[in-house]
């Protein structure tokens, strides 16, 4: 089973598990199939020697099913439950919970499903887990109060790898589309600066035939947003994020921008373990393959960057929290 940090034993203060739901069954509750298409980060603009440093070169895929017509109904059920639960994260999504997988044991067995993560391998090419961090699983989207607000601005993710599903059907919800943008997060950048968001004309809105059906998303590469509501209407979606179990590639993080979302208690101990494995990671690589013939200079280097995600998780938590950053509208 692939694993990057093992979900933890017990749960953080203040959250109880759900004592009434059924019991997740991949046999019962799943229903993997493949996407018909997938479009790379080079489709978008990024050159090989930006691509080269992450996670993987594919940028998103088409919608694919990922849940039964059962298993989209418990989910439907436990993100209402949820609900209850949501809480804003700045200006840029009004309503959302995290942590659901504290509270749900259907939610997280769905989310670190070794069936689901093989499934997620295909598609991204690589060895993933599910995020080390488990407030990035199972993060639930809620409908904003108001139809002329995004239910989601415009930004790319605060975590490498994820995948975006719908839990409300589609057919039923008027507006409120996943949308990408046909360009790099530097394009977006110098739109926002310029006081404009992505033009339609270079943005996908992906056909999506029901509830439970995924899309797999290279999150920190590819920006995009679930847009406005044309009708006031229940839309709820939900996102599950993983890492690359190979930590040489970037971090592709920006934990930070949590500190000004997350519960302090969780959020501490869970970027703490993230950074520590990170690290764990590039320092047994550093073991294994540093030689004698090494300059003294390349040495220290070297293990500097072993070490750099703790230093700058350090560094973050004690700078204190931040705005979560988005490229508008």
């Amino acid at each position: 089973m692939r694993v990057a940090v093992p979900f933890p034993d017990t749960q953080p203060p203040g959250y109880e598990w759900f004592t009434d739901e059924p019991v997740f069954e991949p046999a019962r509750h799943l229903q993997l199939e493949a996407p018909d298409s997938i479009i790379m980060l080079t489709d978008l603009g990024y050159d090989e020697t930006e691509i080269a440093t992450k996670a993987t070169p594919v940028a998103a895929s088409s919608p694919f099913r990922l849940l039964s017509e059962e298993g989209a109904a418990i989910m439907l059920d436990v993100a209402r439950r949820l609900r209850p639960f949501a809480s804003r994260a700045g200006d840029r999504i009004e309503s959302m919970t995290r942590g659901g997988c504290y509270r749900s044991r259907w939610l997280r067995d769905l989310c670190i499903s070794q069936d689901v993560t093989t499934h997620l391998e295909k598609i991204f090419g690589i060895a993933i887990a599910p995020h080390a961090m488990p407030v990035h699983l199972g993060h639930l989207n809620f409908e904003p109060s108001r139809i002329d607000t995004a239910i989601d601005k415009w930004h790319h993710d605060t975590l490498p790898l994820d995948f975006v599903m719908t839990v409300t059907d589609p057919a039923e919800v008027a507006g409120g589309r996943f949308e990408y943008f046909l360009g790099t997060k530097h394009d977006a950048a110098e739109l926002a600066a310029a006081g404009r968001t992505p033009p339609p004309e270079r943005t996908v809105a992906p056909n999506v035939p029901g509830p439970g059906y995924a899309i797999a998303l290279h999150g920190d590469m590819v920006v995009h947003r679930a847009g406005p509501l044309t009708e006031l209407t229940e839309r709820i979606s939900m996102v599950n994020g993983y890492v690359a179990l190979d930590t040489s590639c970037d971090d592709q993080s920006r934990s930070a921008d949590l500190l000004a979302v997350d519960d302090p208690n969780t959020l501490f101990t869970e970027w703490a373990k993230f950074a520590a494995w990170r690290a764990h990671g590039r320092l047994g690589d550093l073991i294994a393959r540093i030689d004698f013939d090494a300059d003294p200079e390349s040495v220290a280097r070297r293990l500097e960057m072993a070490v750099g995600d703790v230093n700058q998780a350090i560094a973050e938590m004690r700078a204190g929290a931040r705005s979560v950053d988005h490229y508008g509208g």
